[in-house]
This record gives C-alpha cells, sequence and structure tokens, in this order.
C-alpha cells in the first residue's frame, strides 16, 4: 500500500488530461467516433459520462482506460446504448467513478455483469453469454484476457489498474501514468520518441546506441507505432 501522504500525486497523474482523442481510439483499438460518443454524448446513449472535459480536449488516464474496456465490449458486438446501461449498473454496484478501472470489477465484474443480464431482458450481454459455448466458464474466461493487461496496485483505499500493457504480454509496451506523463514506454523511452528518430531517418543501429537499449524494444516501439521491419 502507498503511503498516504504520497497518494494525492498518484491520484492527480490518473486524472491529468494526457491523451487526444485520436491517441485513446488508437491505443484502445477503436474509433475517435466511439470515444467521443462515449464520452461527450448523451440523447440515447443516455447521460454522459462523468468526465469534466469538453469535446475536443485531452482525456486522462482513467478515461484510457474505461476506453479499453469500451473498445472490448464494442468488439464482442454490444452496442454503446447497452454497454453505457450496464456500465450505470457496474458503477452504482461499486461505487466507484470508473469502475472498469478497480480491481474489484475484476475479481467481480463478471458475476455483475450476469445478474445485470439476467434481470435486464433486452441486454446483449445476456445474449453474448448465453451464445458463448462454454456459457460462464467461456465468458469468464473472455474477459479474463483482458484483466491479465493490467497491472493493479493500491492507491489508497483502491485498487486501481495502474500499469497498462496495451500490445500484450509479450510486448515491452507499458502505459504508466507514473512514467512519460502517461505515454506508451519501452524501458522507459516514449515510443512516439522511437518513431521520430525512424522517421527522421535514423537507423536501429543508432537509436539503440543513443538510448542504450536492445534492437527487439526498438522493433517493438515502432511495431506499436505503426512501424513494421522485416525481422
Amino acid at each position: 500500500m502507498l503511503a498516504e501522504r504520497n497518494v494525492e500525486p498518484i491520484r492527480r497523474r490518473l486524472y491529468l488530461p494526457s491523451y487526444n482523442t485520436r491517441d485513446v481510439a488508437r491505443y484502445a483499438g477503436t474509433t475517435p467516433q466511439t470515444v467521443a460518443s462515449w464520452f461527450f454524448r448523451g440523447g440515447r446513449l443516455g447521460p454522459a459520462l462523468p468526465t469534466k472535459r469538453r469535446p475536443g480536449q485531452p482525456l486522462s488516464y482513467m478515461e484510457l482506460i474505461e476506453t479499453a474496456f469500451v473498445a472490448f465490449f464494442r468488439n464482442m458486438g454490444v452496442s454503446l446504448h447497452r454497454l453505457r446501461k450496464a456500465r450505470g449498473y457496474i458503477a452504482q454496484t461499486f461505487g466507484f467513478e470508473f469502475p472498469f478501472a478497480e480491481y474489484k470489477f475484476m475479481t467481480e465484474g463478471v458475476h455483475v455483469l450476469m445478474d445485470y443480464a439476467w434481470f435486464e431482458q433486452e441486454a446483449e450481454f445476456k445474449e453474448l453469454i448465453v451464445a458463448d459455448a462454454g456459457g460462464q466458464l467461456g465468458w469468464s474466461h473472455m474477459l479474463s484476457e483482458k484483466f491479465a493487461e493490467f497491472d493493479y496496485e493500491d492507491v489508497g483505499k483502491l485498487r486501481l489498474a495502474m500499469r497498462w500493457h496495451p500490445a500484450s504480454r509479450q510486448s515491452p509496451v507499458i502505459i504508466d501514468p507514473r512514467i512519460a506523463f502517461g505515454a506508451p514506454t519501452v524501458k522507459g523511452l516514449p515510443t512516439w520518441v522511437v518513431k521520430g528518430r525512424w522517421d527522421a531517418g535514423e537507423s536501429l543501429e543508432e537509436i539503440v546506441e543513443d538510448f542504450d537499449v536492445q534492437e527487439k524494444d526498438v522493433r517493438h516501439a515502432l511495431d506499436f507505432e505503426g512501424i513494421s521491419l522485416a525481422a
């Protein structure tokens, strides 16, 4: 557990507006339109989410983690309308502003969503659970793969997703709000810096030498930035 006197600076970093909508969408594997719809538009989607920012303004690390789960459920066929209703149920159950980032959601979220699905007769979660060949166990496995991308730590009285492995555990790329202002990094080196050097015409060997990292790390950074190199 972090000492109480050290909690507040870290908590501030979690809510610091650091990511533009396009980057949030790219890291989460969704579209900028989905991000804008989720955070800034109400209407048929229901009340707007508790962001303090206006459309076009940067989003926080907590909102980035929220988007990662929104993208996961959207890719599984759940509409934003249904997801927002379910998210409200989860938030009420756990009593937290961003429930997807809580460790409690990892440990209890499957059961909470199943409970929601069975009493919300039109919920797409119910159709998803029933359609899954493994039933509850299959559903749990799918969601647990998403949870595996995050490292959880104690922050005050909460246990939160404090580090994200957006390109899987097999990649050294991480997003940690305490490192490089939350930019994706490899061994502490922002991936955008590596891309900038590559775009400027530097070779792998020059980048490796300048930053004292391994070539495989540079390759991972470039791959995350959309530049795939032949082995």
